[in-house]
């Protein structure tokens, strides 16, 4: 037990004071418990994070038990007033695929490039999520447009996929995963960046048909006499809990034989999210918002635009601070919170 001192909103004199012999006082709002004086020391406020006061005012501060830490309430936002504690965090950063290339048959656009792995999380630290754009369609003849970088604060940033070359004579761009080369010429693909994807599929003997882009998972195919270019595999991720493929390449076009895109291919492209090729003026499939796909080639029609990028981060729930901008999609995975950023964003840890 404790002396208390508690101040109340009624009553006479608003304040009511109770003792004891344990030498402690306490300071009561409303008999609710905030800072205990004893013999050589203090006791803050406690709470958890889920806990916190609703309505502090600037300088409220206490001991937040869940982080184990006295953070203070700066007007804004609660901080840590010692050095911050951290958490593991799980990642997937995918950057923009690339679109398929123009002309007289164009490559396969190359997967955007793909990142995976664990991170340290500093509490109180605004972590800054970009997603990249996937690139963009062109009826210039040539190469098409590569996608954009995504990126995760402190990390290396993935890098967009190379466009996909048009024919005649097109080469491939390198990127993430590099875009196939064009037809009709012999041309080589795009390279890939190390550890995030791999290079687009060539053009070896100036054949009609294109290279396919190449994807998280796999080189882009090579084009052959009647086969245009398979975009490479993506990769696989289960961080939300549900199994899917992201970062596929697209598949090349021809003026007769269509390249699969990714993995497997279909109508919509394949479970990386890949464009599929096109035959003759038919366009190319354009990859799938948010897997960082590569667009697919055509043989003469449009091209297939390059999908756009996507960032998941896992956290352990009980690290969770709900606290985000770009309004990711919020799930769980067993003992893990899972935000997946489709726009750009941030989360506080």
């Amino acid at each position: 037990m404790a002396s208390t001192i508690n101040a109340i909103s009624t009553g006479a004199g608003g304040i009511i004071t109770t003792g004891d012999s344990s030498g402690i006082i306490t300071l009561q709002s409303n008999g609710t418990a905030g800072l205990s004086v004893g013999a050589g020391y203090i006791n803050l406020p406690t709470w958890t994070t889920a806990g916190r006061p609703g309505s502090p005012t600037t300088g409220t501060f206490g001991y937040n038990s869940s982080y184990g830490q006295v953070e203070t309430y700066n007007g804004s936002a609660w901080v840590i007033t010692s050095t911050a504690p951290t958490y593991s965090a799980s990642y997937v950063i995918v950057a923009g695929g690339g679109s398929s290339g123009t002309g007289s048959t164009g490559g396969g656009g190359g997967a955007g490039g793909a990142l995976t792995g664990t991170t340290t999380l500093s509490v109180g630290t605004v972590y800054t999520v970009t997603v990249g754009a996937g690139g963009s369609t062109t009826s210039t003849p040539g190469a098409g447009n590569s996608g954009t970088n995504s990126s995760l604060t402190g990390l290396t940033a993935a890098v967009g996929g190379g466009a996909g070359g048009g024919g005649p004579a097109g080469t491939g761009v390198s990127g993430g995963s590099g875009g196939g080369g064009g037809g009709n010429s012999a041309v080589s693909g795009g390279s890939g960046t190390s550890g995030q994807g791999n290079a687009g599929g060539a053009n070896t003997a100036s054949f009609i048909n294109g290279g396919g882009g190449g994807g998280a998972g796999a080189v882009g195919a090579a084009s052959a006499p009647s086969v245009a270019g398979a975009g490479g595999t993506g990769i696989a991720t289960s961080i939300t809990g549900t199994p899917s493929t992201v970062a596929g390449g697209g598949g090349a076009g021809s003026p007769s034989f269509s390249g699969t895109g990714g993995t497997s291919g279909g109508p919509a492209g394949s479970p990386g999210g890949a464009g599929n090729g096109s035959t003759g003026s038919t366009a190319g499939v354009s990859g799938t918002a948010n897997t960082g796909g590569g667009g697919g080639g055509t043989g003469s029609g449009p091209a297939g635009a390059g999908g756009s990028g996507v960032v998941f981060i896992s956290v352990p729930t009980t690290n969770y601070t709900g606290t985000t901008t770009g309004s990711p999609t919020v799930t769980t995975n067993g003992s893990n919170t899972v935000m997946k950023f489709t726009t750009s964003g941030s989360y506080t840890a």
